[in-house]
């Protein structure tokens, strides 16, 4: 039995498995191979020569990509006085303090992103076990944890995503959505990658960018060149 449809049999068809493809190349195959009815994200994954057990070779870190992820992120924001109303005129689409801290104690989650101010930490840090689960505690290392909250909301607004290695030691990020024209994906994904390589620990050793491959949410995976890179 069958486990992929016909749409996407027919889109591996497009693709040479054994090929590593220039990165112009390979997003215009995801474009193509695209089958789903909705915008599907493309996404890249990254094999990086890191270990991932080794916190000296962790690779975590943000970059704001140049035309966004095509997905407009709810962004919460924890924070008090004049920089509620500063977070507020940024474009936060929730702004508060104990009251969005009670919300989500009774299990309210509908955001995509939290900020918050480094004196309400204290009290954000009690929803760590509900925040953390779901990959939504504010961080410093993400930006996201910062008294210039109006710094913080336009640029995830713009388009910031966060990339962590994972315990693979791969790095998953997206860069668009398939309706985007050939040229932002491309720049997108340059941008990304040329983070990923900027933030190679000094411990890494040998191979850094071992193997790149972009996809759609639907669609089968593309193997880039990652010499282009090196």
């Amino acid at each position: 039995m069958n486990k992929h449809g016909k749409k996407y049999r027919e889109a591996v068809k497009l693709i040479d498995q054994e090929t590593l493809y220039e990165p112009d190349q390979a997003l215009e195959l995801v474009k193509k191979a695209t089958a789903a009815k909705f915008d599907e994200t493309v996404e890249v994954a990254v094999r990086l020569g890191v270990d991932p057990k080794k916190q000296d070779q962790a690779v975590r870190g943000v970059v704001v990509l140049p035309h966004g992820t095509g997905k407009t992120k709810r962004v919460l924001v924890f924070a008090k006085g004049d920089r509620a109303r500063e977070a507020e005129a940024a474009g936060a689409d929730f702004v508060g303090d104990q009251d969005m801290i009670n919300k989500i104690q009774q299990g309210w989650f509908d955001f995509d992103v939290c900020v918050a101010t480094p004196d309400m930490m204290s009290e954000v840090g009690k929803l760590g076990r509900l925040l953390g689960g779901k990959g939504l505690m504010p961080n410093p290392k993400a930006g996201t944890v910062t008294f210039d909250v109006a710094k913080a909301v336009q640029e995830i607004k713009a388009g910031k995503i966060e990339y962590r290695l994972d315990r693979a030691g791969q790095i998953h990020a997206p860069i668009g959505k398939a309706s985007f024209d050939a040229a932002k994906l491309h720049e997108n994904f340059r941008i990304l990658i040329e983070a990923l390589v900027r933030a190679k620990p000094a411990a890494a050793k040998g191979v850094y960018l071992k193997n790149i491959a972009v996809s759609s949410t639907m669609g089968p995976s593309v193997r880039v060149n990652p010499q282009t890179f090196r």
